[in-house]
């Protein structure tokens, strides 16, 4: 989720944990406890700031180890000794608890995103990504202010934010019900279909389409249940070309290889260079891909400019790639 849903939900989970009779009898593990939560929210996210080193790191490497399986018994450790070494605490174990609740439900309602998380590292590096919340949900965001807003007229933290995460519950199993309708759909649309990714929009009955078939790759959209086939794409292998084996050694596309599960390829040959782009099909936004990996090499295939992130021009990535025009 972004970094404004992980504040609320960590608001939340500090409201919450005051139906914990420890907590309820204490003010001041009440309020260490809800800035444990607050930071709980957010530390797996810390790996953003990878971002400030180049992209390749920020994609190969964001939601990686952070989220990981390691990482949910790091977190609450550090933060719990970080908040008992500046706050009189006087019971360690609940804060540690709520803590780990709020480190795990960070990494949790990530895995329902496109985008994912490596959640089950240190066993596999596989990608969880559920595909059926958008990154920013304006229900769920929208719940949360409202349950905040309610506090501040007197409501109980505990029960408000209680109630409301019971709603939640029901909406994500309204999300599912509307993806496993639209899955089917697709399964009715298109013969041989090997793997369908969904990626929620902001509309709720709008969604992005990367549906991958035994001999092309299909993008489409899902709205108001009809399904509309936007490109179709000629499924081929990538072959054993000079460039594209010299290319894949290249930082940039390593990550967005490491990253991307459905993409297409392709090799322009100029007078003085190569470029190869891999291109991923899962963003598709008003007829262009944002999300690219291009390599460029000279004549004796050794790189001479990379670029690997998330364009809306070819402009601007011509400026990103800074050497060779294309």
């Amino acid at each position: 989720m972004d970094t404004g849903t992980h504040i609320v939900m960590g608001v939340a989970l500090g409201s919450i944990a005051t139906l914990d009779p420890v907590i309820a009898h204490d003010p001041a593990l009440a309020q260490a406890v809800l800035i444990g939560t607050l930071i709980g929210s957010q530390a797996p996210d810390l790996d953003t700031v990878l971002k400030l080193k180049n992209n390749a790191k920020y994609i190969r490497n964001h939601r990686g180890i952070t989220h990981s399986i390691p990482a949910l018994l790091i977190w609450p450790l550090l933060i719990t000794g970080v908040i008992a070494h500046f706050y009189p605490i006087s019971n360690m174990f609940h804060l540690w608890i709520w803590i780990s609740i709020a480190v795990f439900f960070h990494v949790f309602v990530d895995i329902f995103n496109a985008y994912g998380t490596q959640a089950l590292r240190p066993f596999t590096k596989k990608w969880v990504a559920l595909g059926v919340i958008n990154t920013f949900d304006p229900a769920i965001f929208g719940m949360h202010l409202a349950g905040i807003g309610l506090l501040f007229l007197g409501a109980h933290p505990g029960y408000t934010f209680l109630a409301i995460y019971v709603l939640l519950v029901g909406y994500y199993i309204i999300r599912f019900r509307q993806q496993a309708m639209i899955k089917k759909a697709v399964m009715e649309t298109i013969p041989h279909v090997e793997q369908i990714i969904t990626v929620p929009t902001l509309r709720f009955r709008e969604w992005h389409l990367a549906i991958t078939a035994k001999d092309h790759f299909f993008v489409g959209r899902a709205k108001n249940g009809a399904i509309h086939i936007l490109d179709t794409f000629e499924r081929c292998p990538i072959p054993s070309h000079p460039a594209i084996e010299a290319a894949k050694k290249d930082e940039n596309l390593a990550a967005f290889l490491s990253f991307s599960p459905v993409y297409r390829w392709e090799v322009n040959e100029y007078s003085d260079h190569y470029e190869v782009r891999f291109t991923d099909l899962r963003y598709r936004n008003k007829g262009y891909y944002p999300f690219v990996a291009v390599v460029q090499l000279d004549r004796h295939f050794h790189v001479v400019s990379s670029y690997t992130g998330w364009i809306f021009s070819e402009g601007k990535l011509r400026k990103k790639l800074e050497l060779i025009p294309g």
